[in-house]
């Protein structure tokens, strides 16, 4: 606290924090705050489209000179108790609190509402410091005003939600548009995992077709080559075995050949022979009579070799043996 002790009308005693003796019957003291004073206010105006709005703001302020501000207003205390005979505080306070006002109405007053409540603010706190600022009557009492803050600015409930309605819906519609496009693009992702898994089943497809045609080329293939071989090895046998033939052939023609001037008593013998080399083992035979007389009877029809025969061949005529019963 900045002390006035007056005595008899004069300064006796001034200064901040300082101790003295007085007599209360002829003492006067007077203390003003040098610290620092926030005043916090809320008052009402009105835009140029006729809108009331409430601001709400904090002004800072000091006593610059503490004994012009006692001599121009009353901050005298009891001197038994200390406290001060009025309320000096709220004198200043209500005094700024007014002036304050008075500049940021002028101005609001020029404003619309939406311009206003969108850059309202930083403007009409520099309305009520300069004016502030400028002010003679603040000057006059030593009161300086360091800064204002403007807390907020606004209008009626009414009005500030019907205010509140569009923003929400364009709020609510970007939150509509990004869940959209975020369903959007995952659907998106979806049907690109979708074709890359399409085209890798179609690359697969392609690729066992041509696996297949490779596989039928080698099967076709194999098969010509076995075919081949198959037609060299059966054109072989057929080739060997009409040679056998052949061979086979010659030699019955030349066999026939060599039985071709045979007696054919001779030869009856020699295909008996044959025959019976080709039959199977005879455990026992049975002659009948009928048969034995038809095998005698033959024999004894066969004509004998000419005697002009047998010259013309150059061999003598054999004398018939004679036959045994």
């Amino acid at each position: 606290m900045h002390v006035v002790h007056l005595r008899r009308g004069k300064v006796a005693h001034e200064g901040v924090g300082i101790a003295f003796y007085f007599r209360a019957l002829n003492a006067a003291i007077s203390e003003v705050p040098t610290a620092e004073t926030e005043l916090p206010a809320i008052f009402h105006a009105r835009t140029a489209d006729f809108q009331d709005v409430s601001v709400q703001v904090t002004v800072t302020y000091r006593f610059d000179e503490p004994g012009v501000t006692a001599r121009r207003l009353n901050f005298a205390i009891d001197p038994y108790t200390g406290q001060w005979l009025s309320d000096p505080l709220e004198k200043v306070a209500a005094r700024i609190t007014e002036l304050g006002q008075q500049y940021a109405v002028e101005h609001i007053a020029a404003s619309g509402l939406v311009e206003l409540l969108s850059r309202g603010i930083p403007t009409v706190r520099k309305a009520m410091v300069d004016g502030l600022a400028q002010d003679p009557r603040l000057a006059e009492t030593s009161i300086v005003v360091i800064g204002v803050r403007v807390v907020s600015i606004r209008p009626v409930a009414d009005l500030e939600k019907a205010l509140e309605t569009p923003l929400r819906e364009q709020v609510q519609q970007d939150a509509d548009k990004a869940t959209y496009e975020r369903r959007a693009t995952a659907v998106e992702r979806e049907r690109t995992i979708a074709e890359n898994e399409l085209q890798s089943k179609i690359e697969l497809a392609k690729r066992e077709e041509l696996l297949v045609k490779q596989e039928g080329a080698n099967a076709q293939k194999r098969a010509t080559e076995a075919a081949a071989v198959k037609k060299v090895e059966t054109t072989a046998r057929a080739e060997s075995t009409r040679m056998l033939g052949i061979a086979t052939a010659d030699a019955e023609a030349a066999r026939l050949a060599a039985f071709a001037d045979a007696d054919p008593t001779l030869l009856l013998a020699m295909a008996a022979q044959g025959l019976a080399q080709n039959l199977p083992p005879i455990g026992t035979l049975n002659l009948t009579p009928d048969v034995i007389s038809q095998a005698l009877s033959r024999l004894g029809s066969t004509p004998a070799p000419s005697a002009a025969g047998a010259a013309a061949s150059g061999e003598a005529p054999k004398e018939p043996k004679p036959q045994q019963g």
